[in-house]
């Protein structure tokens, strides 16, 4: 488990840093600013984080006793949240799952570069259909109104519209997005969603279905 956790924080590290070099090559895109620079800007950015927050991490170590146990000052949540996912584990076919979608996404994307754009453009992209996925199915509610905004924009003024969509909607969904703030207010006013989701296994299920049966 010890492995496995110390490879998760090596690889999420990695990713990361490769993330947000590539939002910042759409950010220097929109600006017009130099890749070569925010390359380098990254690299000397990265080094230094290399040192410095080793350094960090072990003045706060040597400083206090209780650095990283549970119900103290300095208390590490994200730590027993990636233990219980390790304890957890993956579903036993996660791994065929992982297959068959990374085959149908570059069946997709094949089959839409291969199409006239005549037809080509009534498959979707792989890549949007995975962003819900990561952010979730709020996005959706973001997307349909953002997408309202700027058809009532582009019908409005098209060449603002066409200069400036870009930056709005990158503003709109950066973040917390759009859907923070109705969520916000319905935490607030204590609105309980209608609907309750929850997996069980099989077995478990079954157990379910004949307390259900039982008490109608």
């Amino acid at each position: 488990m010890l492995a496995g956790l110390a490879t998760c924080g090596f690889m999420m590290n990695i990713v990361s840093r490769a993330s947000d070099l590539t939002q910042d090559f759409k950010t220097g895109y929109l600006t017009l600013s130099s890749p070569k620079s925010m390359f380098v800007s990254q690299v000397i950015g990265t080094a230094m984080g290399c040192v410095v927050s080793p350094c960090v991490f072990w003045l706060f170590y040597k400083a206090f006793d209780d650095l990283g146990l549970p119900n103290t000052e300095y208390h590490t949540p994200f730590a027993t949240v990636y233990r219980s996912m390790a304890k957890l584990g993956v579903p036993r076919e996660c791994l065929v799952l992982c297959y068959v979608f990374f085959g149908v996404a570059i069946l997709v994307n094949i089959v839409k570069d291969s199409l006239h754009s005549k037809w080509g453009r009534f498959i979707p992209l792989s890549m949007a259909m995975a962003i819900p996925f990561f952010l979730g199915l709020y996005f959706a509610i973001e997307m349909c109104v953002g997408s309202l905004i700027l058809f009532i924009w582009e019908r409005v003024d098209a060449a603002k519209a066409e200069a400036f969509g870009t930056a709005v909607a990158s503003c709109l969904i950066c973040r917390d997005g759009t859907w923070s703030k109705p969520s916000s207010v319905l935490a607030v006013a204590a609105v309980n969603p209608p609907v309750c989701m929850k997996f069980l296994s099989s077995q478990t299920n079954s157990k379910v279905d004949n307390i259900l049966q039982g008490s109608t």
